[in-house]
């Protein structure tokens, strides 16, 4: 059966008198749900949210900025109060007793940190084959929240298969303006003590594991020769084309075809099977979704600037985007039971380092441009 379109269901009988005079559609849907999808294969469409959109129940975030007539005078008494406010603020949960720190176990779930995607460049192992690496920064991350097991299975989000063995570590990343974001939004950090955060995500972790509000994180959060999982973004392309979204070759250049070259063509025949099957690969939003790289190598670790080298150019995301990183779910890349121990549990602190950091951290089979690449022994007389 042919789908109908979004205006054929809202102008049903049933559905004149909520249109009003003006018969839109968007007037009846909020404002972060004006861009919607129609769900074919069912008998009437019905509109599906693209999930880039917040969901109802998150905190309001940003806010509008009424103070573009400050003096300079006004504008720096108001950063001085504000970093009175947060830079000096003695309500920090640090200053209490620092959580109890338990050993790494088998099945422990760490918390993951969010890092800014700067782009990628070229390695070499030592036996001289280039690889393309993605640069990843950890910006300014701190604890926010921890969610406990028990609580965390009350909210709408817990999934049922889980039941309470992980809880919820909330972090945030790259501190900023207060009066850039709402009044809700700023309250969610009064508990770590620390600055509103552009970025916020949260991470599934074990009980044993967690973090208290306010830790700051680093790259000294993961070890070099450690897999990863990086969750990003991908680049929103829009409504796009069969060719571009599925790779479809399209119709013929020549012998009679006129304005369908680059057209999918039939879309369903007749008989029993007919209609548009489920699934079906058409024109529509492109991109703009989480996808999930499993797996890559941390190669290179760069302690002066929380830089992380992984393996690979296809880290989800347009450079100066954040993506989350974890340790990583497969199987046969967790790390051995023999290194448990080397594991900073629940993350890295700065009394854990006995003596100065290194600048950078490199894995036993990358190169490094200080090391001789060719070795000539002297001939013997």
């Amino acid at each position: 059966m042919a789908s109908k379109s979004i205006l054929t269901c809202f102008l049903r009988p049933s559905c004149t008198t909520l249109l009003g005079s003006n018969g839109t559609v968007a007037s009846l849907l909020p404002t972060s749900y004006v861009s919607v999808q129609q769900v074919r294969h069912r008998r009437y469409p019905k509109f599906v949210v693209r999930q880039n959109k917040r969901k109802t129940w998150h905190v309001r975030k940003w806010t509008q900025k009424y103070d573009d007539n400050l003096l300079t005078s006004n504008e720096q008494f108001i950063k001085d109060v504000i970093v009175e406010n947060y830079a000096k603020n003695s309500d920090s949960p640090l200053k209490d007793a620092p959580w109890d720190r338990n050993p790494y176990v088998y099945g422990t779930r760490r918390t993951g940190v969010l890092a800014l995607k700067l782009g990628t460049m070229l390695q070499w192992t030592t036996e001289g084959k280039p690889f393309m690496v993605t640069l990843l920064q950890v910006l300014d991350n701190h604890v926010i929240n921890y969610v406990p097991p028990e609580v965390y299975a009350t909210y709408p989000s817990h999934l049922p298969h889980h039941r309470q063995k992980f809880g919820l570590q909330i972090v945030g990343a790259l501190s900023s303006d207060p009066r850039m974001f709402s009044k809700p939004y700023n309250n969610l950090f009064i508990k770590a003590g620390v600055p509103p955060k552009r970025w916020l995500t949260r991470f599934l972790i074990t009980p044993n594991a967690a973090c208290q509000p306010g830790t700051p994180l680093s790259v000294n959060h993961f070890k070099v020769g450690e897999y990863v999982d990086i969750q990003g973004r991908t680049r929103d392309w829009g409504f796009q084309g069969v060719c571009k979204r599925w790779g479809m070759k399209g119709m013929p250049a020549s012998h009679g075809v006129t304005k369908s070259h680059r057209k999918m063509g039939s879309t369903g025949g007749g008989g029993d099977k007919d209609g548009i099957w489920k699934g079906k690969h058409m024109p529509g939003i492109m991109g703009d979704i989480l996808r999930t790289q499993y797996g890559l190598k941390i190669w290179r670790i760069n302690t002066k600037y929380n830089v992380l080298y992984v393996t690979g150019a296809a880290v989800c995301g347009r450079p100066h985007t954040f993506v989350r990183v974890y340790d990583t779910v497969l199987p046969r890349k967790k790390r051995p039971e023999s290194s448990y121990e080397s594991v900073p549990m629940p993350t890295w602190f700065e009394e854990d380092a006995t003596e100065p950091l290194p600048e950078e951290y490199f894995d036993s089979k990358l190169f490094q441009f200080t090391s001789p690449s060719l070795e000539i022994e002297e001939e013997k007389k």
